[in-house]
């Protein structure tokens, strides 16, 4: 039986991910930080193995006899002051893992990075091809996770990297669920003008355990989906909710503004504030991406988005993180 390492599994995407390996007949050591997480982990039919990225000894033990990493963990914050730890685990921290699993003689080591390496400051539809600009990017989320994939890439390791876009799907507690818990409790301050490609977590971790089957070491694979503004989106959430959303987008400027405010009582407060000016850049930019490539060589399916969007309300319903409003 093959023995893959997992990192990021008691994360959204990771979960999935851990699921999928665990489908193929894969055994699964999965790193985990807490006990609640080795739970979750062990339900799942994997192994939790105590180990942090920081933790060099640690990875080269959880590494022994594995034919593969699968890479998902990651610090998405969108906060200044968190920038230094987030460097130390999306860089530092795939830097270790890196070292470690080439001592370790692993064959293949599989790492998710994102549409973000690209940076906020491309326009026009982004595919492979187009050059990544993260590395000069003032978001430390898009500078950290562009200078994560060039260590990747520059390793003597096969490897194959993952952009995925906005990931929606079921299983999602923390990303776009808080927007769409927001909407059920009809508290959304506003919406920001940007656009977003939606892409179904289930298909994104499909695919990378297919890149893997299939050996395509070397190669970058976008992993976008349905095209929509941040308007229709939550429109689209309020209509299948029955809630009142607001109906026009706020003006880059005035989320901007607002964020900068916030931003600046947070550093007094030391509490991460709902919308920081890193955040209001992303959302208010314009994403396209082409994933084509992977529809074509991994077979990557893009589900409209009122079916993604029906499959993670039902999830959300059932674990009772909506629904429960009453007006």
């Amino acid at each position: 039986m093959t023995t893959v390492l997992l990192t990021g599994a008691s994360g959204f995407l990771g979960g999935h991910l851990l699921r999928e390996l665990r489908a193929t007949g894969c055994e699964v050591r999965a790193l985990s930080r807490r006990s609640e997480s080795d739970a979750v982990i062990a339900a799942a039919g994997a192994m939790p193995v105590r180990a942090a990225l920081a933790d060099q000894a640690a990875l080269a033990a959880a590494l022994e006899g594995c034919a593969a990493v699968f890479h998902a963990a990651a610090d998405t914050s969108m906060w200044r002051p968190r920038a230094v730890a987030q460097t130390a685990t999306n860089v530092q921290g795939t830097a270790n893992l890196l070292r470690a699993a080439g001592h370790a003689g692993v064959q293949a080591f599989m790492h998710t990075s994102s549409v973000s390496a690209w940076s906020h400051r491309v326009h026009g539809i982004i595919d492979e091809s187009a050059p990544q600009q993260g590395g000069g990017s003032w978001i430390n989320y898009e500078r950290s996770k562009f200078l994560g994939e060039q260590l990747v890439r520059g390793s003597p390791l096969p490897w194959i990297v993952f952009n995925p876009s906005h990931i929606l799907g079921p299983g999602d507690r923390h990303n776009w669920a808080r927007l769409i818990m927001l909407i059920d409790r009809e508290k959304l301050p506003g919406i920001p003008p940007g656009v977003g490609a939606f892409a179904d977590v289930r298909e994104i971790a499909r695919a990378q355990v297919r890149a893997w089957q299939r050996q395509r070491f070397g190669q970058t694979y976008l992993l976008g989906g349905e095209q929509a503004s941040f308007v229709d989106f939550v429109h689209r959430v309020g209509a299948a909710l029955g809630r009142r959303t607001p109906r026009r987008a706020t003006p880059a400027w005035a989320l901007m503004g607002f964020a900068r405010v916030v931003d600046a009582w947070s550093r007094l407060s030391g509490r991460e504030p709902d919308v920081t000016p890193e955040a209001a850049a992303l959302t208010s930019h314009v994403l396209r991406v082409d994933s084509g490539k992977a529809r074509r060589e991994l077979d990557y399916v893009e589900p409209p988005l009122d079916v993604l969007l029906a499959d993670m309300l039902d999830w959300m319903r059932g674990e009772g993180m909506i629904g429960r409003t009453t007006h």
